[in-house]
Formats: C-alpha cells, sequence, structure tokens
C-alpha cells in the first residue's frame, strides 16, 4: 500500500531529528522537499542518499499530479518542510489535502517532532490549554485587519514573523492591544535562540539592544 509520511525536520538543532524520522526517512522510494538545496543538507548530516522532488509554494498542478501518480503506483513517500513540521502554515497542507481526495487508498502518516509554534508556547508560561495560532500576517492586503482581530481575541494567540517585519509588527501590536503581556521566541533552537518578555513596546526595545536577526514566534498572552 503507498504511503505518505509527514515528518517533521529540525528547525535549527539537528539533534532533534527523531529516530523515528531519521528511520523513515532511510526506508522511503522519494522525499518531498520545500527546498532540495536545504533537505540535501540535513540527509548528508545523517548519511542518508535519496531522490529528492521539489515541491513548495510555487509548485503547480502538473507537479502535484505527479506527486499523486507516485502514490497509486505503491510508492512510498515523505513530505518535509525545510524546517518544522509540514502543513502547518505550509503549502505540504494543499498537497496532503490532494492525496486524500485523488489517491483516498493512500495511508497518509505523521511522523512528529519540532514546531516552532508548539516550542514557544511551551515556554510562554501563558495558559494554552487554549490557543489560536495565525500563521504569518499579511504583508498588505488584511493587515490592518490582521491586528484588529488581535484586540477581540481572548485566548492565546501564536504567530510567527521575520527579521524583515518584526518591529513593524511589534508596532502594530502595540497599537491594538495596548500592555498586554507577550512573549518573543527569536531564533529557537539555533546558537542565538533567545527569548523576551513583557509589553509590546517593551519587546520592541529589548530585541533592539540584542539583534532583529533571526525567525521569531510571537506568543500573545490571554486579555486579562
Amino acid at each position: 500500500m503507498s504511503t505518505l509520511y509527514v515528518v517533521a525536520t529540525p528547525i535549527g538543532n539537528l539533534s532533534d531529528l527523531s529516530a523515528r524520522a531519521r528511520e523513515t526517512l532511510g526506508l522511503v522510494d522519494a522525499i518531498l522537499c520545500e527546498d532540495t538545496r536545504v533537505s540535501s543538507k540535513l540527509l548528508a548530516a545523517f548519511g542518508i542518499q535519496k531522490t529528492l522532488v521539489a515541491y513548495h509554494q510555487h509548485s503547480d498542478m502538473k507537479r502535484m499530479k505527479e506527486i499523486v501518480a507516485m502514490l497509486r503506483d505503491g510508492k512510498s513517500l515523505a513530505l518535509v518542510t525545510d524546517a518544522g513540521t509540514p502543513a502547518i502554515s505550509d503549502p505540504g497542507g494543499m498537497l496532503v489535502e490532494t492525496v486524500i481526495r485523488e489517491s483516498p487508498e493512500t495511508a497518509i502518516i505523521p511522523i512528529p517532532g519540532p514546531s516552532a509554534v508548539i516550542a514557544a508556547l511551551s515556554v510562554s508560561g501563558f495558559p494554552c490549554d487554549e490557543f489560536v495560532f495565525l500563521g504569518f500576517p499579511p504583508h498588505k492586503k488584511g493587515r490592518q485587519t490582521f491586528f484588529k482581530r488581535l484586540a477581540t481575541m481572548e485566548s492565546t494567540v501564536a504567530f510567527y514573523e521575520s527579521t524583515h517585519r518584526i518591529e513593524k509588527t511589534l508596532a502594530e501590536i502595540a497599537a491594538s492591544v495596548g500592555n498586554r503581556e507577550l512573549v518573543v521566541c527569536r531564533e529557537l533552537t539555533k546558537l542565538h535562540e533567545t527569548t523576551y518578555r513583557g509589553t509590546a513596546n517593551e519587546v520592541t526595545e529589548l530585541i533592539r539592544s540584542t539583534s532583529i536577526k533571526g525567525e521569531f514566534v510571537i506568543v500573545l498572552g490571554p486579555r486579562s
């Protein structure tokens, strides 16, 4: 029976790749990668040699059909992203949806592991029995609506932001939710991992005093 394994990979520290993930990547017929160059480095670190097939946000329906055809032929495939868990704020979700529809006999199996949003929530100190994950804020259209919506949410909220927009985003958070407490995690599991706590304005000053470079997860505490 054909199988699609959804495999979580390290978000920084290679030691976070589980034994089960290594075994799975070594056994499948091919690996679907967000960026084959990034995945090649990861696989080389563990001595794994496999056929790599590019699958990312710019992949067209032709590539999707090729992947479905491989599964219909009984192949076993692993889906990986550059870092973290595929399909979480990632185009892998579209592939899983397509496989469910076009190849219903395919078994879809998660190989869990690193996830930046879950890692950040775990150290936030905020209640996480209920939380909302919002992916990345829109760059232009819908951006104002995104931050106005934050002010209406009572639960813990988590989302991602890039090095290019982190200061702008923190300013917009300050304008929309005022002094609500938040946590910002930068470069999780990497050499320069840093966690900042305070209001949006306080965290902005802390980040400026260290570095605005890196990948960020913002966790907004619940409304009092």
